[in-house]
């Protein structure tokens, strides 16, 4: 048992406490509150210091495109064909890749990590832990997303390749053609009367066939607004979910979106402003669409701002008027419920995974806050 005493413990979904402890047993949250006593627990003295749930990063390729190192730990767009939905991202997640350290060092406990936007469909993310060395054990869930790519992204790619799609609208066709073929397979699986009436097996169709039973959402790479209502649009044609990834220009049609009701996973909002559907990037983007009812994430998109950052973002963007609460919420709960772990990571509750972070100063407020422990499955991984 370990039992962590005196900190000032922010639940999330709950009031702050101050001086509470945390008793932590089999890798699960066995009591939270004031004055805990336990014989034969460790202690871990936290006076003075702030108390988190592990940080959650709904977006990134961590451990897909390594640091360091250039083609020989690029290994998260396969981009040679448009359509790759049966690849799966723990096949190329590397956990001994440094990014992964410097995740858990930073707070950020889970990371739902996959595909880039190089494909129409790319294939599918996994939430992991980032503390481990072998994927298999880190698995938080799996598959958690279909990736899709909408905008710059894909054309750029394969115009160079002299391939489809060069246009959205190619874009948009494929992904209909390969949800309407999705539905085909499956409706041809349902009325097999036996074997030798199952349509030929397709490994691409088959791994669609979660999207099309609405099991995983589609996780739409879409940047500029027009991207947004598409991916919406062949979301309802199809009677699919959706996750709205980047959302970039989110701010600026945020009633359409509230009507939508789908979440938003937002960023990375720092940086350089590398293409053209980045330019209305702004850190406003999460107050607007918080303050206007939606659920809310905040992204690094690592390796593009390095993930270990996430909790800067989510200063940046109370800096930029956002709640400190409900910056707070967008590196925890929110990312823990829309990518469907949130009954084990995302706050502070008796029962959860003993996923948390031990600070030194306010990472929403403080420039010079220190990580001084992380502890993932009630294990301190990383002490400062």
């Amino acid at each position: 048992m370990l039992l962590i005493k005196n900190g000032k413990i922010y639940p999330v979904v709950g009031e702050i406490i101050e001086n509470g402890d945390i008793l932590i047993e089999d890798g699960k949250i066995k009591e939270i509150g004031g004055n805990i006593e336990v014989e034969n627990a460790e202690i871990l003295d936290a006076t003075g210091k702030n108390i988190y749930p592990g940080f959650v990063e709904a977006h990134s390729h961590l451990g897909l495109d390594e640091e360091g190192i250039g083609f020989e730990g690029q290994d998260y767009n396969e981009a040679i064909d448009p359509v790759t939905p049966h690849l799966r991202s723990i096949d190329s997640i590397n956990p001994m890749d440094g990014t992964l350290k410097s995740a858990y060092e930073g707070g950020v406990t889970v990371a739902n990590t996959g595909q880039g936007s190089a494909n129409v469909i790319g294939g599918t993310f996994a939430a992991i832990k980032t503390f481990g060395h072998r994927i298999d054990d880190m698995i938080l869930k799996y598959p958690t997303a279909m990736k899709v790519a909408f905008g710059e992204n894909p054309k750029r790619v394969y115009e160079s390749q002299d391939k489809s799609p060069s246009t959205r609208m190619a874009t948009a066709a494929i992904l209909r053609e390969y949800l309407t073929k999705a539905k085909m397979y499956k409706k041809g699986k349902d009325l097999a009367r036996g074997f030798s009436d199952m349509p030929e097996f397709d490994m691409k169709l088959e791994a669609l066939i979660p999207v099309i039973e609405r099991e995983i959402p589609l996780k739409a790479h879409a940047h500029r607004a027009d991207d947004i209502f598409t991916a919406l649009r062949i979301a309802k044609e199809f009677n699919v979910d959706i996750t709205l990834d980047h959302c970039t220009e989110g701010h600026l049609i945020v009633e359409d979106l509230v009507k939508e009701g789908k979440p938003a996973i937002v960023g990375p909002s720092f940086g350089h402003k590398t293409k053209f559907e980045l330019k209305n990037s702004s850190f406003t983007t999460p107050k607007i669409l918080v303050e206007a009812g939606m659920k809310v994430a905040i992204t690094t998109d690592s390796p593009v701002i390095p993930v270990e950052n996430l909790p800067l973002c989510a200063a940046f963007a109370v800096g930029a008027g956002l709640d400190e609460m409900e910056a707070l919420r967008c590196i925890t709960i929110n990312p823990a419920e829309i990518i469907g772990v949130a009954d084990r990571v995302g706050s502070l509750e008796v029962g959860k995974d003993a996923d948390l972070v031990i600070m030194e100063g306010n990472p929403l407020r403080d420039v010079n806050y220190n990580v001084v422990n992380t502890i993932i499955d009630g294990k301190i991984v990383y002490t400062r």
